[in-house]
C-alpha cells in the first residue's frame, strides 16, 4: 500500500470558492476514488493550507480515462489554489511508522500537523528522524499510533498519525520531558502552523481542521 500525501496553498480570498468548489466535485471525486481503489482519503486544512493524504492498495499508473477525469476535477477547482506539492506525484517521505494498522476508523483519533522549515534546514530534519528509525530497529510499533507518515513539500513538512484511543493512556512525568526536549530541539529547524507546541512555547496556533473524509 502507498500512502499518498499532496498539499496546497489556498489563494488570497478564495476560502470560500475553494469550499464551494470542493462540495461541486464532491460526489463525482468519491466515485474515481471507490473505482479506483483509493482508500482513507482526507483534507485537512490550517491557515490557507490544505493537506490531502490517501492510501492506494497496488500503486499503479493513471489509465487515460482515470487521467482525464483527475484533470477535470482539478479544472474545477484549481481557480481557488496554488500547488505546494508536485501535481501527481507524492511528497517526499521524511519518517515512517506505521504500526499496527487499524482497518476500522471508529475509534481513532488522529493527530495531523504543519509546520515550515527554516531555510536550508530539510536534510538536518530527515536525518533526525532516520534516527528515530534506526532506533526503533524492525520493532512493529503496536500502538496507540499507525499510519504516522511525515510528509515535505515546498518547504514545509506535513504529519499525518492514527491514534488508537482504546490504547491510549496517560503519559508519565519522565514521557512528557523528553517530550519537551524533542520539540524545542526542532524548534531550532522548524516553525510551527498548527497548535501542537503551544503547550510547550504558549504560543498561539490554530487547531487543524478536517475538511472531508470517504473511507473508501
Amino acid at each position: 500500500m502507498e500512502r499518498f500525501g499532496f498539499a496546497i496553498k489556498v489563494n488570497e480570498g478564495k476560502k470560500k470558492d475553494f469550499r464551494t468548489a470542493l462540495g461541486k466535485v464532491w460526489k463525482e471525486l468519491t466515485v474515481f476514488l471507490d473505482e479506483s481503489g483509493i482508500k482513507n482519503f482526507s483534507l485537512w486544512n490550517v491557515q490557507d493550507i490544505v493537506f490531502g493524504y490517501c492510501e492506494i492498495p497496488d500503486p499503479k499508473k493513471l489509465t487515460g480515462e482515470e487521467t482525464a477525469c483527475v484533470d477535470k476535477l482539478i479544472k474545477e477547482m484549481e481557480h481557488t489554489f496554488t500547488w505546494i506539492s508536485t501535481p501527481g506525484q507524492n511528497m517526499c517521505l521524511m519518517y515512517h511508522d506505521y504500526g499496527m494498522v487499524r482497518a476500522s476508523k471508529e475509534l481513532i483519533r488522529h493527530r495531523v500537523f504543519v509546520t515550515k522549515l527554516k531555510a536550508g534546514c530539510e536534510e538536518e530534519y530527515k536525518r533526525r528522524h532516520d534516527r528515530l528509525i534506526e532506533q526503533r530497529g524492525n520493532r512493529v510499533n503496536p500502538g496507540p499510533d499507525s499510519n504516522f507518515s511525515i510528509f515535505c513539500a515546498g518547504g514545509y513538512i506535513f504529519g499525518y498519525n492514527e491514534i488508537d484511543v482504546t490504547m491510549e493512556q496517560e503519559r508519565t512525568q519522565e514521557e512528557i520531558n523528553a517530550d519537551i526536549a524533542w520539540e524545542n530541539k526542532q524548534l531550532e529547524i522548524m516553525d510551527w502552523l498548527t497548535d501542537d507546541v503551544d503547550w510547550i512555547t504558549g504560543e498561539n496556533h490554530l487547531n487543524i481542521v478536517r475538511l472531508a473524509w470517504h473511507e473508501g
